[in-house]
């Protein structure tokens, strides 16, 4: 996806619109301070470093903040109208963990200037090496009590497990058996969801020809087709059972 500049653009002042809008403060004004003090990078950076992945584009990051963002709400008034407990957590501890969850990515991914890589691995941008390795929930959660940003226990697990069962190390919070080992909220599940229908959604605009197979030509169906001769009961006993001129069978059989 190639955004233009004025795109870029809406998309930034859209993403910091929300904060005013869902979180209370201090912490919006200290979110808004944390996001334009990198603001640099954010407008341009991408959401992962492969094609194959999603938002592999100069501004897919912030793309993919508002898309999560905007698919939680829309997943929050699902789960609610189905009769989820959804009043054991806030629409801004949602929104929070929604524009946050991917935070962990800032700074992360440089452009490649490695033309091979490029082009036969489909890697566009590479790892920024002066960051050390971190997996992207746990430095979203750093970056966020390195600013003095305060969460609260059900951000923080929706935050640490918004990959799903995706990341092996989730499972000890997804695959428990007794009820006091599960989430105690649906907020985890409501953000898994809306993460995943935002990385489905490009990819198919990103790719709608490999979605419209085109259709069996008409000389081809004809090729499939399997054409059943009716034979009179007669004809196949007589073609299937060897018998002789003067055979009783046969004669019984010139009664059929």
């Amino acid at each position: 996806m190639t955004l233009t500049a004025e795109q870029l653009q809406e998309n930034w002042d859209k993403l910091l619109n929300f904060i005013p809008k869902y979180i209370s403060e201090p912490r919006a004004t200290q979110l808004t301070e944390l996001y334009k003090n990198n603001e640099e990078y954010l407008v341009m950076a991408p959401a992962s470093s492969k094609k194959e992945y999603h938002g592999c584009w100069p501004g897919g990051l912030v793309y993919h903040f508002i898309s999560v963002v905007e698919n939680s709400l829309a997943m929050y008034e699902l789960w609610k109208k189905q009769g989820a407990n959804v009043g054991c957590f806030s629409v801004e501890e949602l929104v929070f963990s929604a524009f946050n969850h991917d935070l962990g990515k800032l700074s992360a991914y440089l452009p490649s200037t490695d033309q091979w890589r490029k082009d036969k691995l489909g890697e566009l941008y590479t790892y920024n090496i002066e960051i050390p390795f971190a997996s992207v929930p746990d430095r979203s959660l750093f970056i966020l009590q390195e600013n003095g940003i305060k969460y609260s226990f059900n951000e923080m697990i929706a935050i640490l497990i918004h990959d799903g069962l995706y990341d092996e190390a989730n499972k000890k919070y997804l695959v428990g058996f007794l009820p006091e080992q599960k989430p105690r909220t649906c907020l985890p599940y409501i953000l898994h969801q809306a993460d995943i229908m935002a990385s489905r959604i490009e990819f198919e605009m990103e790719h709608v020809e490999l979605l419209s197979p085109t259709p069996i030509q008409q000389e081809k169906k004809e090729a499939f087709k399997l054409e059943i001769k009716k034979t009179p009961i007669k004809q196949k006993v007589l073609g299937s059972v060897p018998v002789g001129p003067n055979s009783n069978l046969m004669n019984l059989l010139k009664d059929l």
